[in-house]
């Protein structure tokens, strides 16, 4: 699977209409479904030389609309991981301690220490979308917010920290299909929130600004666009952007002088 065509080069003007939503990469459910189980053991054995190592870190950013599945990822994909090695965030509407704070503050807490993987289910973007959106900040602060969010990323990185975002792109079809599933299933009423409806209506400026986020894709902190109508090619194709990634960064088992041969168990 060719992961980098679903990469944002590093461009100031990203579109999202040029990434489709319902790909499923030529492949067939059950296909696919095989190959994200063998990934998955794959996830496993790299993220324990990770955590073994314990010299690196790798952050995880889902950005998505409502629906767009960004707890399916961390269930389906991040379940591969064990739980030790793995701190998961999830940014809301900011405190009035956060508030008194830079936008930024917030966040680094939550970056993940060597051998560890942190995951942002929403993150430090929320900053430049919904606030921007909704007439929190103006466009000349969302470009200095998006500036800093650049040097933010590039001091992770600096610091041995690997970078991946990803967006969940899902079509305004899917996402009404997904929310009518929540209004209809009793298990699934309690997701439904009414906000996201006024979110929805707002579908074009939210187009809008993430495609202003999506500039920040650089070699260091990069974005892809994940089509995510399906959610098993979803998985899939995040699952092998993270695997090959953490292949890259190659985390060694730590040595040791110890010779098992000379030792005996009673």
């Amino acid at each position: 699977m060719k992961t980098d065509n679903y990469r944002v080069k590093v461009s100031k003007n990203v579109k999202l209409k040029s990434w489709t939503t319902d790909e499923r990469g030529g492949m067939k459910k059950k296909e696919g479904k095989v190959w994200a189980k063998a990934l998955a053991d794959d996830l496993a054995h790299w993220q324990e030389r990770l955590y073994a190592e314990n010299k690196q870190s790798l952050l995880i950013v889902l950005q998505a609309r409502d629906a767009g599945g960004k707890d399916g990822t961390v269930k389906h994909v991040i379940g591969a991981f064990n739980p030790n090695g793995v701190h998961i965030a999830n940014f809301k509407v900011p405190s009035e301690e956060e508030l008194a704070h830079d936008f930024l503050w917030r966040i680094h807490t939550h970056t993940p220490k060597k051998g560890m993987v942190a995951v942002f289910n929403r993150s430090h973007y929320e900053d430049v979308l919904v606030t921007r959106v909704h007439g929190m900040i103006d466009d000349q602060t969302a470009g200095k917010r998006l500036d800093h969010i650049r040097h933010f990323e590039s001091l992770l990185s600096d610091s041995g920290t690997r970078v991946l975002k990803f967006y969940l792109h899902v079509s305004k079809a899917e996402q009404e299909e997904r929310l009518q599933d929540r209004l209809d299933n009793p298990d699934k009423l309690w997701k439904f929130n009414e906000g996201d409806l006024t979110e929805r209506a707002l579908w074009d400026e939210y187009t809008s600004v993430y495609q202003d986020a999506l500039t920040t894709s650089t070699a260091q902190a990069p974005w892809y666009v994940i089509p995510a109508d399906h959610k098993w090619f979803r998985n899939l194709l995040i699952s092998q952007v993270i695997l090959d990634t953490l292949k890259d960064m190659n985390p060694q088992y730590p040595e040791t002088d110890l010779n098992p041969e000379k030792i005996e168990i009673k």
